[in-house]
């Protein structure tokens, strides 16, 4: 008898997000599969962020969509985690609150997962706004690819904005990851570091698609810069020092300047554009 496929718990940690939250929401809701649940984590946003969540639980009353409220502690990481020991699905899905998830997101996540050995996946991004977004895709896949090989499959690192675990992953290393409270890190790292350090296996997985948007260009370069070199802290804290695992962070700092500025130019020439019909 063919065992029933993993509920998908989606967890969405959330902090003054009311201008990206809807639209995050309803494209978890709109899936070939239907998420276990999907938990918005509020972490003492100023803005509408909580309000857009309810009026959605009114809109979708049988959608099992939960706000929770994390006050303790301002930042990711602690949100993260009330998220995921708050969540009942076998898998914990994790992305933020600019994601948007492809259709067939669950769909490919439970089909990961089916191999036991698998304890958490992670997959490419598309910036939906972005020119050009299908190449975009297709960089981002070739990069997560290359830089795999490069580590001869050694070392993957999941990405926040697309990533799964399963539950008794989690279980095995929330005790474990950094609590970062100086802000230095990447926390999806962390967490990949902490899984090969228990030899539990990540699984890249190009069909498992998130849409995210390419809002950190807006930084200023000293910002950018700063947020890029959390792999080199990310890795130097947990005294890893492999040259390839500094790809992903060399090839953000590259492509800084010219992604800056075609997301200028796209986002001009979307402000004129005319509707049909005319003026």
């Amino acid at each position: 008898m063919k065992s029933a496929a993993p509920g998908v718990s989606i967890i969405i940690p959330a902090f003054n997000e009311e201008s990206v939250i809807r639209q995050c929401i309803y494209a978890a809701l709109c899936q070939s599969v239907a998420p276990s649940e999907i938990i918005v984590v509020d972490n003492k946003s100023t803005d509408g962020t909580a309000d857009l969540v309810r009026n959605m639980q009114d809109e979708y009353p049988d959608v099992p969509l939960i706000l929770l409220r994390q006050d303790a502690e301002q930042g990711l990481i602690p949100t993260r985690n009330f998220g995921f020991n708050h969540a009942s699905g076998e898998i914990l899905g994790r992305i933020d609150a600019d994601s948007m998830l492809e259709p067939d997101w669950v769909e490919h996540v439970q089909r990961a997962f089916a191999d036991p050995e698998v304890m958490a996946c992670t997959g490419p991004v598309l910036y939906y706004d972005m020119p050009m977004r299908r190449f975009g895709l297709q960089a981002d896949d070739r990069m997560r690819r290359f830089v795999l090989k490069l580590a001869k499959k050694q070392y993957h690192f999941l990405f926040g904005s697309n990533m799964a675990i399963r539950r008794g992953a989690w279980d095995i290393i929330s005790q474990d990851v950094c609590r970062d409270e100086e802000d230095q890190l990447h926390e999806d790292i962390d967490i990949s570091v902490h899984l090969a350090e228990h030899a539990l296996r990540i699984q890249y997985v190009p069909e498992m698609i998130s849409g995210m948007s390419a809002r950190r260009l807006e930084d200023s370069p000293k910002d950018y810069r700063y947020y890029v070199t959390r792999f080199e802290r990310t890795y130097s804290a947990h005294k890893i020092h492999r040259r390839v695992l500094r790809v992903p962070m060399l090839i953000f700092m590259t492509v800084y300047y010219p992604a800056k500025l075609l997301r200028r130019v796209h986002q001009a020439r979307t402000q004129l554009r005319v509707p049909r019909g005319g003026l």
